[in-house]
């Protein structure tokens, strides 16, 4: 992969990033009610399921999926019950009293199997990976060139999720003195992140981000 080749697609990847969707609302949730440290997790745990998806795309299995979208669906779909049942439960949490206790620390490795649930099960990443990967990868680069093109992607991505981590940290001294606001806020993005995951089409008109 040339150097070319590697600037546009991490141009490409970061525009991506920069427009959020279930990942990016899913980690800004998690960081605005729970923290910096959580929002990590979400992070690594979203990066490791687009790698499942970019082991698929390298594996040649995308196509596979698209003709078993039945199976896959019901996975995005529970993916979305669970998204909007995490939004309700903040929503319900902000209504319920202005003064609430502190939260105890969520897991890390629950939140990084939750980022990386939701990030797998979704199949716009997945076409997206799909369809615009090999076209950074030369002809005659085989398997090497798709794993450096995989390489530059997760890095740009995790970068700049990282990057919204920080935003929604420094956010957070501000909103919390919105009180129950901010467990509406953080419901509200939740169920953003299931709209997204649930708009999200099996198919190759799906394939752009």
């Amino acid at each position: 992969m040339d150097l070319h080749a590697a600037l546009a697609l991490a141009g490409t990847t970061a525009a991506l990033v920069a427009l959020p969707g279930p990942n990016v609302a899913l980690i800004i949730a998690t960081t605005l009610g729970h923290g910096q440290r959580a929002g990590i997790a979400t992070v690594l745990g979203t990066t490791l399921g687009v790698g499942l998806q970019l082991v698929l795309v390298a594996l040649g299995l995308a196509a596979l999926l698209e003709h078993a979208a039945g199976a896959f669906s019901w996975l995005r779909w529970l993916g979305v019950a669970y998204l909007f049942w995490l939004g309700w439960r903040s929503w319900r949490r902000g209504a319920a009293a202005a003064e609430m206790p502190a939260q105890e620390p969520r897991p890390s490795a629950g939140l990084l199997l939750r980022g990386l649930l939701v990030a797998a099960v979704n199949p716009k990443t997945l076409l997206f990976s799909a369809a615009f990967l090999p076209q950074f990868v030369g002809p005659d680069a085989g398997a090497a060139g798709l794993v450096q093109a995989a390489a530059v992607h997760l890095a740009v991505m995790l970068a700049g999720d990282l990057l919204w981590v920080t935003c929604a940290e420094r956010a957070r001294p501000a909103l919390t003195r919105l009180g129950p606001l901010r467990h509406r806020l953080t419901g509200g993005l939740f169920f953003g992140a299931g709209a997204g995951l649930a708009l999200a089409r099996i198919g190759r008109q799906a394939a752009t981000p």
